[in-house]
């Protein structure tokens, strides 16, 4: 019994240490969320199921401690349904990830964004007009594209200099526009009209203006969904490997706290028993 207790209690524990790499996942997508990804209520789940594992490994860590069955029934109840929530998140975030990524652009290290290339859900989400003046107002806010600048030696970086960084989604999108729109490389922010003609909205959207810039273009919204899904595939990465574990050890607690019941009850474990209805004759 007093084995079997201290495995329930060692595994609550591990379930308890498991719980910070999902809450530290949700608590990252927060700050990307504050900082960058101005998206700010996809991380909340991932925080409410990490405080909820947090919670419930306390709880099955004290009834193993102090032999409460109760506590260990309800940690492993709990935690069915956690598991599940878990498995339902991760197959949430790949579904509203799944399509998109940015174009490849000849002679350039960058990548250009386009809204078509997405699709489904949080797509929607990002660019009906109510919810996007939210985003492209806490864009502004962060200065995200205003930190571009880049000196070398007290010097402004030319433009082939400049062509050939690796801008994330949102300053690709948002802070400059369209490769395709043929505009001529002033500084990071400011360009000037080239003359060529294309048919995208976002070239006639650009603005110089520094409040401006290319926040209401189509080209901005993918580049908040390219950099959400970057965000999303590496904290579903880790929680895949957190699932993983945390089945293995939920069977393992299952087996355990079964056997602390067959020995609350004294049941027998692996003995076969006969019984005779009439006692063997000794023949002389």
């Amino acid at each position: 019994m007093r084995s079997s207790n201290h495995l329930i209690g060692l595994l609550n524990f591990l379930t308890f240490l498991l719980s910070i790499p999902i809450l530290g996942g949700g608590i990252w997508l927060s700050s990307r969320a504050n900082n960058t990804d101005c998206l700010k209520f996809l991380q909340w789940p991932l925080i409410v199921i990490g405080v909820s594992i947090m919670v419930i490994s306390l709880a099955g860590f004290a009834g193993a401690c102090y032999r409460n069955t109760f506590l260990m029934w309800l940690y492993l109840f709990v935690m069915f349904f956690i598991i599940a929530a878990l498995i339902g998140f991760i197959i949430f975030a790949y579904a509203v990830t799944d399509k998109g990524s940015g174009r490849p652009v000849t002679n350039r290290g960058y990548l250009d964004y386009y809204l078509q290339d997405y699709s489904g859900w949080l797509e929607e989400r990002v660019a009906s007009d109510s919810y996007w003046s939210k985003i492209s107002s806490c864009i502004r806010d962060s200065k995200i594209c205003a930190k571009m600048g880049v000196t070398i030696n007290g010097v402004p970086e030319t433009a082939d200099m400049f062509y050939q960084r690796k801008l994330s989604p949102i300053q690709s999108g948002c802070c400059k526009p369209p490769t395709d729109c043929g505009f001529t490389y002033v500084n990071e922010t400011a360009w000037t009209y080239g003359g060529g003609v294309v048919y995208n909205t976002d070239c006639n959207n650009w603005s110089n203006d520094q409040q401006q810039l290319c926040y209401s273009c189509n080209s901005c919204k993918a580049g908040v969904l390219g950099s959400l899904r970057k965000s999303w595939r590496k904290v579903s990465v880790i929680n895949i490997i957190v699932l993983i574990i945390l089945v293995i050890v939920y069977v393992i607690g299952c087996a355990a706290f079964r056997n602390n019941r067959r020995i609350d009850n004294d049941e027998p474990y692996g003995e076969a028993r006969m019984t005779k209805a009439q006692p063997s004759r000794i023949h002389l």
